[in-house]
């Protein structure tokens, strides 16, 4: 497909995948032939006629850990064909881990510009065997400090920071402009009909038609909240990967 962003996922679940990419602007992009979706199923990689994918680790420790066999298969079979589909291009290999670097809105406007495939694995239980992360290089990133079952959410919620901003997917070009974080700060509180709710009223300044009026408002109002809850915002941390 011509112009077309091709986007992997190799996981343990991939109907938790689906139902996220199968729905709202992940899949208007998809539907307007800006962006593919590839999932392979781990299990399909397993080991015997269990399909194994995991073992006990080694040192002892809770919890299982998901085998460097099955995983190397799977990151081969999708690299190879994201390369194929993409005219030779390699994929961003993407480990979602709270050990990573935090993935911000900065880092999602730098991928969505760029042309290469990306493919994300899915870790699971207790994590993925070290010599994998070492041997394909991947990159790994965290939605925030905190821990969840498995990587499909960071995975979804990274796809659907990315895909709204490449050209062409939002119905509104200048949409992204003015969302938060875009320019370091929030975005300014929006209001609609009706102009009275429950005993709180619309600023009559957004009912002026002053429309330089109106920017000043919100340009006060975003920079007042962003202050009071992230000023950290302003330090220029971007995580940016080459």
């Amino acid at each position: 497909m011509e112009h077309c962003r091709h986007i992997g996922v190799i996981t343990l679940f991939p109907e938790m995948l689906r139902n996220v990419l199968g729905t709202s602007i992940p899949d208007r992009a998809r539907q307007k032939g800006i962006v593919e979706y590839h999932i392979w199923d781990l299990r399909a990689f397993g080991i015997g006629s269990y399909h194994s994918v995991d073992d006990y680790p080694y040192g002892g420790g809770g919890g299982m850990v998901l085998k460097p066999e099955p995983i190397s298969e799977a990151l081969d079979c999708a690299t190879a064909e994201l390369e194929a589909l993409s005219g030779g291009e390699l994929p961003r290999l993407v480990f979602p881990s709270p050990q990573g670097r935090v993935f911000v809105q900065k880092v999602a406007e730098t991928w969505s510009r760029e042309t290469r495939p990306l493919l994300f694995l899915c870790g699971h239980y207790e994590g993925v065997d070290q010599r994998v992360l070492e041997s394909y290089l991947l990159e790994e990133w965290s939605c925030g400090d905190y821990v969840l079952s498995g990587g499909e959410i960071p995975s979804a919620l990274m796809i659907d920071a990315i895909v709204r901003l490449i050209p062409g997917v939002l119905s509104n070009a200048d949409s992204p402009q003015n969302e938060t974080f875009t320019n370091g700060s929030f975005d300014f509180p929006q209001y609609t009909r009706p102009r009275s709710f429950r005993g709180r009223e619309v600023p009559p300044v957004l009912l002026s038609g002053n429309h330089e009026a109106i920017r000043t408002f919100r340009e006060e109002l975003s920079r007042k909240k962003q202050q009071e809850i992230r000023p950290d915002l302003g330090n220029g941390r971007s995580g940016i990967s080459g």
